[in-house]
């Protein structure tokens, strides 16, 4: 498998469906390209909005990590 790439939150935090055309999540370290979601429309899912790192706030979500799996990999998210 090859190595994912590394981005930091201000990366992460262009791609908000608003800034450039990809929307992109992070959920347990992971990056998820999310562009083609329909449920994604806009950079905003429900309450929460695409470009930072999810993992605290879908804790408590209706779905488990599985719904993950429809998702595109980018990259790994890392604090810089």
């Amino acid at each position: 498998m090859k190595e994912l790439q590394e981005y930091s939150t201000f990366q992460l935090a262009l791609r908000n469906g608003q800034d450039k055309p990809e929307i992109w999540i992070a959920y347990n370290g992971l990056i998820y390209d999310v562009t083609e979601s329909r449920l994604w429309q806009r950079g905003q899912h429900y309450e929460h909005w695409a470009g930072q790192d999810l993992t605290a706030e879908l804790k408590d979500a209706p779905h488990t990590q599985a719904v993950f799996e429809r998702f595109k990999v980018i990259g790994v998210l890392v604090s810089k």
